[in-house]
């Protein structure tokens, strides 16, 4: 059994565990810390080494990011400064706390934990995870193989805005939308996605999938769907898996 430090930088939250990556168990409690406001790389580098420090960790980390990622590279501002792109991330974090870091992007975190520990076990043909978060992130996977950073939550929406603005949970909260009517805008979200990708399976997770009950009747998109096992905790799950494997390559 392997026990990773998992860290999810996300818009609004920074949440950290330790990870038993062969069960995808946190082992105790989970910590979140606001996302600073702004959030630059000095303040987010100072609130992933206060998290390191809490957990007194020594090994390497996985950590998930929302942004588009290549090489530990960040490539893209998404949901998260503009003062971040080009930036090596897991450099500045290595600098920061002096120990290694895997960093990818959050929603193909969330993904790989479904896929290899989750609702996505056993899933072939094209399965798209959508995680509904202060946007919607995307992660895709075709025979269980990653498609790495396809944001599917940048596509142009109605106003020629990115879609999450639209359907992505922030904007339920913004426009004080019930779950049944914000429903039908992710609904609106997922069957363009479909006609585009004719996915096999969709994957809901992020925080929103805990209320999945409430707006349910409101997806009427072809595609099976399946609610994501580890709900809000699955990009600190799949961030600790990805992080192990790599290690042990």
């Amino acid at each position: 059994m392997a026990i990773i430090l998992g860290i999810d930088v996300g818009g609004t939250g920074i949440k950290a565990a330790l990870v038993d990556t062969d069960a995808g168990h946190l082992i105790g409690k989970r910590r979140r810390i606001d996302t600073p406001d702004p959030s630059t790389p000095e303040n987010v580098v100072a609130t992933v080494g206060q998290l390191v420090d809490e957990f007194d960790y020594s090994g390497t980390v996985g950590c998930c990011f929302p942004t588009v990622v290549i090489d530990g590279r960040a490539t893209t501002a998404g949901n998260i400064d503009e003062a971040w792109r080009n930036t090596q991330i897991d450099a500045v974090f290595n600098h920061a706390t002096g120990l290694p870091f895997i960093v990818l992007n959050d929603a193909d975190a969330a993904g790989i934990a479904e896929m290899r520990l989750g609702a996505g076990v056993g899933l072939q043909g094209l399965v798209i995870m959508i995680t509904i978060g202060t946007g919607l992130g995307s992660g895709v996977f075709y025979n269980g193989q990653l498609i790495p950073n396809i944001e599917l939550g940048r596509m142009p929406g109605k106003d020629g805005e990115p879609i999450e603005f639209y359907a992505g949970n922030r904007a339920r909260r913004e426009s004080n939308l019930s779950w049944d009517a914000w429903g039908r805008r992710f609904n609106y979200f997922l069957e363009r996605v479909a006609r585009v990708f004719s996915p096999d399976h969709f994957i809901i997770g992020g925080g929103a999938s805990k209320e999945f009950s409430q707006y349910e009747e409101a997806i009427k998109v072809a595609t099976t769907i399946h609610v994501a096992k580890f709900c809000n905790d699955a990009g600190i799950v799949g961030a600790a898996v990805a992080a192990d494997q790599r290690t042990l390559q």
